[in-house]
């Protein structure tokens, strides 16, 4: 932990005007924080879970990403070859 950058920004902020206090704090509530994102991630997971009525995915996303490499070598290859 920087003690020094924390003891800094405090007094930097007791600096300011209460109007540019005032502005810092909209600005902070404002930008999004990882617990909104996570909430939003959980949303997102409960409805898919509802919509796919509880059925797992599936699809074997092992087995998609072997397929995608063995496409990208046949590529690669077809490359290789016709220069």
């Amino acid at each position: 932990m920087n003690i020094q950058l924390v003891e800094s920004l405090v007094n930097a902020i007791k600096s300011l005007s209460l109007e540019e206090q005032e502005l810092l704090g909209k600005k902070l509530k404002d930008h999004p924080s990882w617990e909104i994102a996570l909430e939003r991630i959980d949303a997102t997971r409960k409805a898919i879970y509802e919509r796919r009525q509880g059925n797992p995915f599936e699809t074997d996303v092992t087995e998609i990403i072997h397929q995608m490499r063995e496409e990208r070598d046949r590529q690669f290859m077809e490359e290789i070859v016709s220069e």
